[in-house]
């Protein structure tokens, strides 16, 4: 049982394949993007290993992947690249259980002053007693020191998502919606010439009728065509509160409140933008066009209520720990861990020791710069995936197969030692650790490497190379092989770009120190640094908002207003839903049915554009509802997705798969790469500007019929900014882009350089975050921020050309270039 052994894998593009896997090994499945890596290791091996397992404990009818054998398989575990959900609630502090731990800490040992006779006490001296009350059960503590009886703080009242705990204002989201004014009022001009925003056309003579008549009615009238920055204070209350309002009531109340419209019953600007936003119709537009998100003023973004967020555990109060780094929270749990008394030892030793070791994990995994109340739906791909990691190494399994997907993703060079240690460690606890990556530092670093190719799609699927690193740079087959023998000449002629500049002053936004930074204007520009240092939220929280008015003292953007759009690229998800694919999302899709409804066999039968969508009723097969595939719900497991048995995958009716387009029917279309496609279609201008531009953004590989959601988020990412230049062309933009690199193999690295250089050189500027040495060494100019993560960072440490870069000793990632 040495090796774990794949005989005949046919499954996707794998060639019939065989190869064996040391068991109980850290290995590498490396390759060019679409090469059948992720094939191997998650539709083969980890389906055919959660299918054995589920067999053998009584669940039966799991699809097999297409092989003719796998031996000596074990219970496996795979971690893959996904974003955590959009929940405003979760937090690192609740995914990781640290902020539990905590509460618990402070159900234990937090202290308050007692309300009757003022004096301090800790719930560890307190004398205690359960009571029932109507349908709950309540804890009761009393006074050390007056006897007084209270309601004891449990870990209930520590959580910022309960009733007990939360703030009462922004219900512990520690936000609250505001009418951000500046939007909604121009205050130069008059009413009558449109100083409401929203107020047009007709609806404007309704709402200057009632308003006027309002003014009337409480006796402040108003001259007509006066700029609103003229009003009376009074007058302007009345504008943008309403005739029905406590401000308005508080100015004159002697005045009753108008009975009709007619007489001045005036809504008011705020009223009606509020009763706006909650019909949920055009909310989200709303939203974007005339709200803005503002810290609470009751618990100033503490999230808990008053006496939850005052009491204290040795003189810290639990929201300090909540926002402070999960560095500083180790050096706190370790003075509190020395300074505990016996008895309070016994009440929260437990709690203690969960809290350190969960902390150090990961902190092994380079993420000690985040902070608790860091929202999950924040993080990065690579950070979110970490988080996931740290929590399977709570686990002391051996004998298991770990299958991880690019664990290095958003990781500094500096910090990829970190995760190296972690993987080393969940090898030496006896498992298999298969591990899909590009990075040449977890390679080198591997028991063992595979290398599949030669290239995407169709052209890939065959092992060619295996090996030690060493060994795979002397084999000839190997590609990854071939470009990690190459030593290409670092760069040295960089574009000066236009002379203009895009300049950030004073971002101070999250750990960004009073920064100010300008960005070169027709370059190819880099923002570098560690994981942490400041570099998105320089990039797309300050400056994709674009140029801010002379009135905002704090993160100020000048020089955006040259380009026709701002282009954000980030690794979001493209949909949740099922029903988009590569061919829909493109809008190549449209263009492929319009030519199987023109052919002759569609037309005899009556068949239009419409019968070849799997979206509408028709030509799809109404078991499936053209999805292909039906769930299989495997009750405690997760769902799985079968062939649908009625049409057998293929999507459409039997009439609707009789109509071929050189000899394809649209089911077969559907299966092609996109590389494929292109060749189909190359007489259709539309659909081979479309298919010839993903190529060239390096997805070639993926299939037509491929469900966007089930791209990585480098996938997602290219295939979004394909989509954006071709509605573009021509134009001079500016985009801002994240990590695009995550999941290309160096090769396919070069690729995309081609494009970005062609971006920039067709009149547009591009910033990338990036960490990638490679493509990094490719930019005009470097921006380095640091030097290290959260408190630790936010301060630009180096900036110019990558020549520059690599002499500059403050620069952290120069030492990597």
């Amino acid at each position: 049982m040495e090796y774990i052994s794949i005989s005949g894998a046919k499954e996707g593009n794998l060639k019939n394949i065989t190869v064996d896997l040391p068991r109980n090994k850290w290995i590498v499945l490396t390759g060019v993007s679409g090469s059948g890596k992720t094939t191997l290791a998650m539709d083969v091996l980890y389906q055919e290993c959660q299918r054995q397992y589920l067999e053998a404990i009584g669940y039966q009818g799991i699809r097999k992947p297409d092989i003719d054998a796998i031996r000596n398989v074990s219970p496996a575990i795979q971690i893959q690249q996904q974003a955590y959900n959009k929940n405003p609630r979760s937090t690192v502090g609740t995914v990781t259980d640290i902020y539990t731990d905590l509460r618990m800490l402070y159900e234990k040992l937090s202290t308050r002053d007692c309300p009757a006779c003022g004096k301090e006490f800790s719930s560890a001296d307190c004398r205690e007693e359960t009571e029932k009350t109507a349908d709950d059960f309540k804890v009761f503590q009393y006074c050390p020191h007056c006897a007084q009886r209270m309601e004891k703080l449990t870990r209930t009242h520590f959580s910022y998502n309960t009733r007990e705990g939360a703030c009462a204002t922004c219900q512990g989201l520690r936000e609250v919606m505001t009418v951000a004014e500046g939007k909604v009022l121009h205050e130069e001009l008059s009413l009558e010439a449109g100083a409401v925003v929203f107020w047009e056309k007709r609806y404007r003579e309704y709402q200057l009728e009632s308003f006027y008549a309002a003014c009337d009615h409480y006796g402040i009238p108003l001259k007509t065509n006066m700029p609103v920055k003229g009003f009376l204070p009074s007058q302007r209350v009345l504008l943008l509160q309403g005739a029905e309002s406590e401000a308005v009531r508080r100015l004159v109340p002697d005045v009753p409140v108008p009975r009709t419209v007619a007489e001045g019953r005036y809504e008011g600007v705020l009223p009606n933008l509020w009763r706006r936003m909650a019909d949920q119709k055009g909310a989200s537009k709303l939203r974007e066009a005339y709200f803005e998100s503002a810290i609470c003023p009751e618990c100033h973004g503490e999230r808990l209520n008053e006496l939850s967020r005052s009491v204290t555990v040795k003189g810290t109060r639990l929201p300090e720990l909540s926002g402070s780094s999960l560095t500083g929270l180790v050096d706190w749990i370790r003075e509190l861990d020395a300074n505990l008394t016996h008895s309070e030892q016994l009440l929260a030793g437990v709690y203690v020791t969960d809290l350190k070791t969960k902390l150090k994990r990961i902190l092994k995994l380079g993420l000690g710069y985040l902070s608790l109340d860091r929202q999950t739906m924040t993080l990065s791909g690579g950070e979110a995936q970490r988080l996931r990691l740290a929590a399977v190494l709570d686990s002391d399994l051996t004998g298991v197969i770990y299958i991880l997907d690019e664990p290095t993703i958003s990781l500094h060079p500096k910090d990829t030692a970190g995760l190296l240690t972690v993987l080393r460690s969940l090898r030496d606890k006896g498992n298999t650790v298969l591990v899909i990556e590009h990075d040449t530092a977890v390679m080198a670093a591997a028991d063992y490497l595979i290398d599949i190719g030669p290239g995407a799609g169709k052209y890939g699927g065959e092992v060619i190379g295996s090996g030690t690193l060493q060994q795979i740079k002397d084999q000839a087959t190997s590609v990854t092989g071939a470009y990690l023998n190459s030593n290409p000449e670092p760069r040295e002629i960089f574009r000066k770009g236009s002379g203009d500049f895009i300049e950030v002053s004073q971002a101070n936004k999250h750990n960004l120190r009073n920064l100010t930074v300008r960005f070169p204007i027709g370059c190819l520009v880099w923002v570098t640094g560690v994981s942490g240092s400041g570099k998105s939220t320089l990039v797309f929280d300050v400056l994709a908002k674009g140029d801010t008015g002379p009135s905002e003292e704090a993160d100020q953007v000048s020089g955006t207003g040259s380009f026709d759009r701002i282009v954000v690229v980030e690794q979001a998800p493209l949909t949740r839903m099922k029903r988009s694919n590569v061919a829909t999302y493109s809008d190549a899709y449209t263009e492929i049915r319009k030519i199987f409804g023109q052919q002759q066999t569609a037309i005899d039968k009556g068949m239009t554009a419409n019968h070849f969508s799997f979206n509408v009723k028709g030509g799809r097969c109404d078991h499936c509802e053209g999805l292909g595939v039906v769930t299989n719900n495997l009750l405690f497991f997760e769902d799985q997705q079968v062939p649908c048995p009625v049409c057998l995958g293929k999507r459409f009716k039997d009439e609707v798969l009789s109509v071929t387009y050189r000899g394809h029917s649209i089911t077969a279309v559907l299966g092609l790469s996109v590389e494929e496609g292109a060749e189909l279609f190359a007489d259709s201008p539309k659909i081979s500007a479309i298919l010839k531009l993903l190529q060239e953004v390096g997805l070639g590989y993926l299939e037509l019929g491929q469900t966007t959601t089930t791209l990585s988020g480098g996938e997602a990412q290219r295939l979004k900014l394909a989509v954006e230049l071709l509605a573009n062309r021509g134009k001079k933009n500016l985009y801002l882009i994240d990590e695009p690199t995550t999941g290309l193999h160096p090769l396919d690295v070069e690729k995309f350089l081609r494009l970005l250089d062609r971006m920039v050189d067709s009149g547009s500027t591009v910033i990338v975050v990036e960490h990638n040495q490679q493509i990094i060494a490719a930019a005009d100019w470097i921006i380095d921020l640091g030097p290290g993560g959260g408190t630790a960072g936010g301060k630009v440490i180096a900036e110019g050309t990558p020549s520059d870069i690599r002499k500059d000793k403050n620069s952290v990632t120069g030492k990597f270039i």
